[in-house]
């Protein structure tokens, strides 16, 4: 149902404020260069530092500005059932094609309630859902046997997987089907998943190097392994460089230098680095956009 280059987008700023002008902007940019599908209100747009108002005004404008042109896949995650239902009920009223939802962290549930979290989703909404396993950020792992489970359920499409462990592709894809979609949620091991049995990626990298990003996936999809290879070695230091200091500083900061979006974060987060801004520039020159 998804598959390619799909930048998880980043929230532009400006004195505080969502900058609707530039996030219309940075969509129709992202799309004109190759994207196969957008997240707004990701892990990489900020959307814990979001209030709901805003993060469901941005699911309507990327709607908007997509136009159909590609799948919109809406952060609807949270810790809280009661909230992501909220959530996946504006972003299906606003027209988005599937709720991306971050398994609930801080509360730590067991495998029991994981799956009671995700059959109470499905029957309150009828919009698809991608799971988004990121045990790094959440303190929470959904095991292969659960996912399995909850693959069953009406309008479980697919897996944004942020483990890091490639195996689990394969473990995943024998026990939730062939049809279950996987997308790799961590750039620099892409091109592994993607041998595995992986469709594509949800990607941070994809903000600063989209065209870059989508002709690598293309490449994958089409059997042109070298290109795809030399792509990955292009692309590396810049996978590597966005995880410097905390995400998505140094993004912004690169699409500060590329496009001239504002590089404005919300507390906690913080400017990146002397050193991260250093690692940013030399991939930047690497990959061949600066």
């Amino acid at each position: 149902m998804f598959s390619g280059s799909i930048p998880a987008l980043v929230t532009p700023f400006a004195a505080g404020r969502v900058d609707e002008e530039a996030f219309r902007a940075f969509v129709d940019w992202q799309i004109a260069e190759g994207s196969d599908g957008i997240v707004p209100c990701g892990t990489t747009g900020e959307v814990a530092t979001l209030t709901n108002e805003e993060q469901h005004r941005l699911f309507a404008i990327a709607v908007e500005v997509a136009a159909g042109r590609v799948p919109v896949i809406a952060g609807c995650g949270s810790n809280n059932t009661a909230t992501v239902i909220e959530h996946m009920k504006a972003a299906e009223a606003a027209g988005a094609d599937a709720g991306l939802i971050v398994l609930p962290y801080y509360n730590r549930p067991s495998q029991a309630g994981l799956l009671a979290h995700f059959e109470a989703i499905v029957a309150a909404s009828s919009l698809p859902i991608v799971v988004y396993n990121v045990p790094g950020r959440t303190v929470t792992d959904i095991s292969v046997e659960t996912l399995a489970e909850v693959a069953r359920l009406r309008g479980v499409v697919g897996i944004k997987d942020a483990t890091g462990n490639l195996g689990r592709v394969t473990a995943q894809r024998l026990a939730c089907g062939e049809d279950f979609c996987q997308l790799s949620g961590n750039d620099e091991t892409a091109l592994a998943f993607n041998a595995m049995g992986g469709v594509g990626c949800i990607s941070v990298s994809a903000n600063v190097a989209p065209r870059l990003c989508a002709d690598f996936q293309r490449a994958n999809r089409e059997g042109r392994h070298d290109e795809a290879l030399a792509l990955q070695d292009r692309l590396y230091p810049l996978h590597v460089a966005l995880f410097t200091d905390a995400s998505p500083g140094p993004a912004k900061y690169a699409l500060g230098r590329l496009r001239g979006m504002s590089a404005e974060l919300r507390l906690p987060l913080t400017e990146p680095s002397a050193a991260s801004k250093k690692a940013v520039d030399e991939a930047l020159a690497h990959a061949g956009l600066i």
